[in-house]
């Protein structure tokens, strides 16, 4: 990270993944002005912003009928078709994703290659302790079955970054809670790309 800034190509997809509670939205809210109540992605500029929580509160008090494993696919494919279409339109898009397990970041990757885009990881890592302690703050505390998955896959995640394989992404960039304090933008042009291309922190 260069002068609190990241560069990325344009059309790009960023997807900003890290533990529940690690920062992920509050550090979107900074960066481009959500207010954290809206239920349609955020465009600014060539850039739209797409937050897994918008796409739940899209659906919102309307799938009840289902199954909680259902609803859950449909807010999943709901946050996808939007990245798809935000894509096909040319634009860039930082798309936030709780879950970093391999399938679900082969699925960002072929969503990306299906409209020749690149796909790049930007990973929120924060200590689980922390993790947890931002959960309770946001009153939703992930089950601890759940949290365990979630910190196997990270771990794993983030091991093969740093090691400098940033599969199925074109590139990946590790940041903590420090250097997430310090960014100021992310950026999308066809100039010095080195920070896009890096791997670990």
């Amino acid at each position: 990270m260069q002068g609190a800034r990241l560069r990325y190509p344009p059309g790009s997809l960023v997807v900003l993944t890290g533990l529940p509670g690690a920062g992920k939205t509050t550090l979107l809210r900074r960066l481009y002005g959500l207010r954290g109540t809206e239920s349609l992605p955020v465009t600014v500029g060539a850039v739209t912003v797409i937050d897994t929580f918008q796409a739940k509160r899209h659906w919102y008090g309307r799938l009840g009928w289902l199954p909680r494993p259902l609803r859950r696919g449909v807010i999943f494919v709901t946050h996808l078709s939007r990245i798809r279409a935000a894509l096909a339109r040319g634009h860039a898009v930082v798309a936030h994703n709780r879950g970093c397990g391999p399938y679900v970041l082969r699925g960002f990757a072929w969503l990306a290659r299906g409209q020749r885009a690149s796909l790049h990881l930007l990973l929120l890592d924060a200590p689980p302790e922390v993790a947890l302690a931002g959960q309770r703050a946001r009153g939703r505390v992930v089950a601890p079955a759940t949290f365990a998955r979630h910190r196997r896959n990270w771990d794993g995640l983030v091991g093969r970054v740093k090691s400098g394989d940033p599969a199925p992404a074109a590139g990946a960039y590790v940041v903590d809670r420090a250097g997430a304090d310090l960014l100021r933008e992310i950026v999308f042009d066809a100039g010095d790309l080195r920070d896009a291309q890096s791997t670990g922190r």
